[in-house]
């Protein structure tokens, strides 16, 4: 540039340049930052909770079956019968297969493909250039949904029960029959499979949740990287990068143990350049929009470097720089805590952790939370955190009154009660809510049924965490359902209460 400056008798022409290579820099290097800041317009907005079925989804392919820029087909069918479809975008000769939902209930990254979808279709929004890019030189399979009968049951397994990422070899269920078809029909160059992974691995030995996992599946025991493999590392080294600025500290990568009845070890053995890509956890994020904007980010990030060729500049070691997963995080840690039992006392931790249970046909959810480990847990973490220094643990207490129904114990004042160190309320035995099994209610209380015994003991190992700490006589916080209530603050009457 310099010289250029030396040989032109203007500077304005050097000025000209360099204003010209500078927005050229930019655009390129803030791709990702656009379209992270586009995904408001993209989002399919009738997605917007995680226990969709396949009738959910069914409309928005229908409707794009008229669209040129697709071609849609059924590419076989479910145990059940379900139809599983194949959706092909783009007409470049790189040829990607792209598939979610091998889990029923993983569906992060089926929410974000219809969002790309809808990128796709875009037009004069400034990102023509990049959408041709992909659409000229990738063809893109997208299949949206491959385990709808698990997905109708909000189940990691199909309905034959197996977990199919562990089929690939037996292939004893028709959708692992029809994903090796597709394989060797289409030939791909590169394959993504995407899932989601428990929110409560951490990245690394470190209380920072693991969002976005990677793995660049091995295709042997002896864990060899040949060109096939060395592609995927590169694509994970780029998308990390990336996901650094929204998410720092919450990637981690898969340990890269061969499973030979893996897909993604068998996928990358059969010549595919495999990706898989898992959607963690990150707070506050139930629902999981966040981490499916961080996917539709970095997916049509990576295509892009796909389509032209960028990856091959990444440094395949930096894959070993990602921090693996580890089990480092509980939903809930509760510290220091005193504890009195058979008249002595000591401190402890409390690791909690809030799962989920079905419930309306799969598609809501309530928490049960249990006390998951006791004691010293210095090494682990909480996602969320309770230094009881100086409080001690007990039981809480029954209040003396029994009540019909949720409905009247939902009147009930429960900061009152709780302060007065009552967390469980009866129900009558003729009570008309729910005959039996675990239920939950909105009040922030633990209802007991009429049948159900009281609490008994410290509350420890495998209990419900339901407890409450006090300074002297002094109520300072109640757990329920592992939720943390501070008594000193108004409290909604909204909770996480639990029936059982």
């Amino acid at each position: 540039m310099q010289d250029i400056m030396k040989k032109t008798a203007s500077p304005y022409l050097y000025i000209f340049i360099l204003m010209i290579s500078s927005v050229a820099f930019a655009q390129n290097n803030t791709m990702p930052d656009r379209l992270f800041e586009a995904h408001k317009k993209f989002k399919e907005t009738s997605l917007t909770q995680r226990r969709f079925k396949q009738k959910d989804i069914l409309p928005l392919i229908a409707k794009r079956s008229e669209n040129p820029l697709y071609q849609i087909e059924q590419a076989g069918s479910s145990f059940e019968g379900r139809p599983i479809q194949l959706i092909r975008v783009g007409k470049g000769s790189k040829k990607v297969l792209l598939w979610t939902q091998m889990h029923g209930d993983e569906p992060t990254a089926t929410m974000a493909s219809f969002d790309i979808f809808n990128f796709l279709e875009g037009k004069n929004d400034g990102f023509d250039a990049f959408r041709k890019n992909i659409l000229d030189n990738t063809t893109l399979y997208f299949v949206p949904m491959l385990n709808p009968d698990g997905a109708e049951r909000y189940q990691r397994r199909t309905a034959q029960g197996i977990d199919m990422n562990r089929d690939a070899a037996a292939r004893q269920t028709p959708e692992a029959v029809l994903l090796k078809g597709l394989v060797d029909r289409l030939k791909p160059d590169f394959g993504f499979n995407l899932h989601d992974q428990s929110p409560r691995y951490s990245a690394g030995r470190s209380p920072k949740v693991a969002t976005i996992s990677f793995l660049a599946t091995s295709y042997d025991y002896e864990l060899s990287i040949n060109p096939v493999r060395e592609r995927s590392m590169q694509l994970i080294v780029g998308m990390n990068k990336i996901l650094q600025k929204y998410i720092p500290g919450q990637v981690a990568r898969y340990a890269d143990d061969h499973e030979p009845r893996g897909f993604g070890d068998n996928v990358q053995k059969w010549g595919t350049t495999l990706v898989l890509i898992e959607s963690g956890g990150y707070v506050g994020d139930p629902e999981k929009q966040y981490i499916r904007q961080l996917n539709f980010m970095t997916i049509l990030s990576a295509l892009g470097n796909i389509a032209d060729n960028s990856l091959t500049k990444e440094n395949r070691e930096k894959y070993y720089d990602i921090p693996e997963n580890g089990r480092w995080v509980y939903d809930l840690v509760v510290r220091n805590a005193t504890v009195r039992q058979s008249g002595k006392s000591f401190t402890a931790d409390y690791g909690i952790n809030r799962n989920e249970v079905n419930y309306s046909n799969a598609t809501k959810f309530f928490y049960y939370s249990k006390i998951e480990d006791f004691g010293d847990l210095h090494p682990q973490y909480g996602s969320e955190e309770l230094d009881a220094t100086g409080l001690t643990v007990e039981k809480g207490k029954v209040y003396p009154t029994s009540f019909r129904n949720l409905g009247e114990i939902s009147k009930l004042n429960a900061l009152n009660l709780l302060k007065e160190g009552y967390t469980y309320v009866r129900l009558t035995p003729d009570s008309n809510t729910r005959a039996a099994g675990l239920y939950f209610t909105s009040s922030p209380l633990h209802i007991l049924r009429s049948s159900q015994g009281g609490p008994s003991g410290t509350p420890g190992l495998g209990n419900t965490a339901t407890f409450i700490l006090k300074k002297g006589t002094v109520v300072k916080y109640a757990v329920v359902n592992g939720f943390v209530y501070d008594l000193d603050k108004e409290i909604s009457k909204s909770g996480n209460g639990i029936v059982e």
